[in-house]
């Protein structure tokens, strides 16, 4: 920040200056810098604002993936607001005489016909809802990989509980807010997804038959209220919780800090890297332009959701085939694995076969991600603060745990395309389903003891990591072999520049008059390029 030295007295004539007082010995503030005065003036930002400039956030690429998951978020609001210009969330019986021939005159809810208006006849409409369609897709796995990436590295430990906490609850949420969007169509796929929402709801013991009455508006598939309803969830409530949340996860990135990998300079007690301004603010800006890019190609090159194939939503018909957002892939394959149990008794009757895996497993699964910080300090006994990461090799128990959690996802995940699978391969769909019954605990047992191996041998090996030098192998003249490293190649050696230390306080120093900057005192923090 710039300030302003006090004025001095001139006389315009005599300077050859105009009669109305302006001097040519005083520079005129820039419009930027008057608006940054004035609204210093009245909300005293100068001092924050220099402290938010001169943030240092660490270079690394795995920092990028909880950019993609912001910038994502951004996509996502901007043309979701381009959607709800033209979406109808009415669930009213209407005739089709749009543009796409083949459902002309076909009885359709009025939110099938906008989303194929949309589509077919608003420009560029199909490339925003496709766009829209697959920012959701990256949010949720930026969100997924980057909360990998914590796990993996420790990052959860204290002081930053608080911040997991937000970043589970924003999975959380993400993924429900994604089933709430795929949901609005009404089509053939996503109408056969709210029946199975209906079954989940209903499944819950004493209280299901209620609740499902009630989000519904009666039995399934209700009075129609369930699209609109769906609607204000997905476009109003769910992104102002998500909005206060991703405020609330940079607030504490800011304020705690950010974490960094170990290496020269860095410590527990300091951050080394590049300052907010102007160099991160640069690249990341770069990096939110080419995110957009990247979502808009895939808008416009890659199909998703091709609505229009799949019809209106009958409760009588169903789509071969078709699978739901991968997100939503390992509760679609525990509901399909899950043997057909259920408890009958006192009047009531339970279906374990939904309860189980789609309403008890994903409340454990969610429970433990946010229990993990206190359950992984109470075994470890480890309680001290961190600011340092840990890489995943110099962990071998806790790097195993979440690679057989990741296996057990997965297999999960892999088990939502049992019919696809039993008709590629031409086997029984009953021998895929035992197969993944058992294979859902046996494959996470084989990669978590794989993965405690791996480590353990990295961790006893002495520049493990490092990129490896070519060696020269000679012979002697007794027979006797050597090796001989290479001079180093450009890029085998990693340089950086020393760390300079951000001043706390620095005063400004007037520059003579003149010089650039015409009298104002102008706050300078040495840094090396």
């Amino acid at each position: 920040m710039s300030t302003t030295a006090p004025p001095t007295a001139s006389n315009g004539s005599a300077n050859g200056g105009s009669a109305d007082g302006k001097a040519l010995g005083k520079k005129q503030p820039k419009p930027v810098d008057g608006t940054v005065r004035w609204l210093d003036d009245r909300l005293g930002i100068a001092k924050g604002g220099r402290v938010f400039l001169d943030k240092i956030f660490p270079d690394h690429w795995s920092f990028l993936l909880g950019e993609i998951a912001l910038y994502s978020f951004i996509i996502l609001l901007a043309t979701g607001v381009f959607l709800s210009l033209y979406f109808v969330p009415s669930a009213s019986t209407v005739i089709y005489h749009g543009a796409y021939v083949p459902l002309r005159g076909a009885k359709m809810s009025a939110a099938y016909a906008s989303s194929l208006n949309l589509s077919f006849e608003v420009r560029s409409g199909l490339v925003i809802r496709q766009m829209h369609h697959w920012a959701a897709d990256v949010f949720v796995g930026a969100i997924a990989v980057h909360m990998a990436r914590i796990f993996f590295t420790g990052a959860f430990r204290r002081p930053r509980e608080l911040n997991w906490f937000v970043g589970v609850t924003l999975l959380t949420l993400a993924i429900i807010e994604g089933f709430l969007g795929y949901s609005l169509p009404d089509d053939l796929v996503s109408g056969t997804g709210i029946r199975i929402a209906y079954s989940i709801i209903l499944s819950i013991p004493v209280v299901g038959s209620y609740l499902a009455t009630f989000v519904f508006g009666g039995n399934f598939p209700g009075d129609g209220t369930i699209i609109p309803r769906f609607f204000i969830l997905h476009v109003l409530i769910v992104p102002v919780i998500m909005g206060g949340l991703i405020a609330a996860h940079l607030g504490l990135l800011v304020r705690q800090k950010h974490t960094q990998f170990p290496g020269h300079g860095r410590t527990e007690n300091n951050v080394v890297g590049t300052p907010m301004y102007p160099t991160f603010i640069l690249k990341t800006t770069g990096f939110l332009f080419m995110v957009a890019g990247v979502l808009w190609a895939l808008g416009g090159l890659a199909q998703i959701n091709p609505i229009w194939q799949f019809g209106p939503y009958e409760a009588t018909r169903i789509s071969y085939a078709v699978q739901p957002d991968w997100y939503m892939g390992w509760l679609d394959g525990a509901l399909r694995i899950m043997p057909s149990w259920e408890f009958r008794g006192f009047g009531h009757t339970i279906p374990f076969v939904v309860f189980l895996p789609a309403v008890l497993f994903p409340g454990l699964t969610f429970n433990l991600f946010y229990l993990w910080p206190f359950i992984e300090s109470r075994v470890t006994g480890n309680r001290a603060p961190h600011n340092l990461l840990e890489r995943p090799r110099d962990r071998p128990l806790h790097t195993a745990v979440g690679a057989a959690g990741l296996a057990f996802y997965f297999m999960l995940f892999s088990a939502s395309s049992t019919d696809v699978l039993a008709n590629f391969f031409q086997i029984s769909l009953n021998t895929v389903l035992w197969f993944f019954r058992f294979a859902v605990f046996i494959i996470p047992i084989i990669v978590g003891f794989a993965t405690w191996q791996i480590c353990r041998e990295m961790v006893g090996v002495s520049g493990i990591g490092k990129r490896k030098r070519a060696v020269i192998v000679t012979r002697s003249a007794t027979g006797e072999y050597a090796t001989h490293e290479t001079e180093p190649r450009p890029g085998d050696v990693h340089e950086e520049l020393p760390p300079t230390k951000v001043p706390d306080f620095v005063e400004a120093e007037p520059e003579p008059v003149g010089a650039a900057g015409e009298g104002q005192g102008v706050r300078r923090v040495p840094r090396e390029l």
